[in-house]
């Protein structure tokens, strides 16, 4: 299907208040992410894969660690993590929103 609906698609409980809709082509996977569960007094534990990514940030606020940078950023800001490079985020507002792209595709959302 080539669009996702957001009012009438479920999304994925991916860990408690944390939650997941994604749509994708053969190379490129977007995924939207709703944290609903912050402010958090703790980032999640850094991670990495070998995909690209770009973030929005719809809605909230948030830290975003980067290898070995950090950035508050706030609704409306976008930032990039190149594949291999270690990060996370910690939420700061009490309800977060990110737009998530991915090159290639996430094999492991599906």
């Amino acid at each position: 299907m080539p669009i996702l609906k957001d009012k009438s698609t479920s999304a994925v409980e991916i860990a408690p208040g944390v939650f997941r809709k994604f749509i994708h082509l053969d190379n490129l996977m977007t995924a939207i992410i709703d944290f609903k569960n912050g402010p958090w007094d703790e980032p999640e534990p850094r991670h990495s894969h070998p995909h690209e990514q770009t973030s929005f940030v719809a809605k909230g606020e948030l830290i975003v660690y980067i290898g070995e940078e950090e950035y508050q950023l706030e609704e409306g800001d976008v930032f990039y993590v190149p594949a291999d490079v270690p990060h996370t985020v910690k939420i700061l507002s009490k309800e977060v929103r990110l737009v998530d792209n991915f090159s290639p595709v996430r094999e492991d959302f599906l």
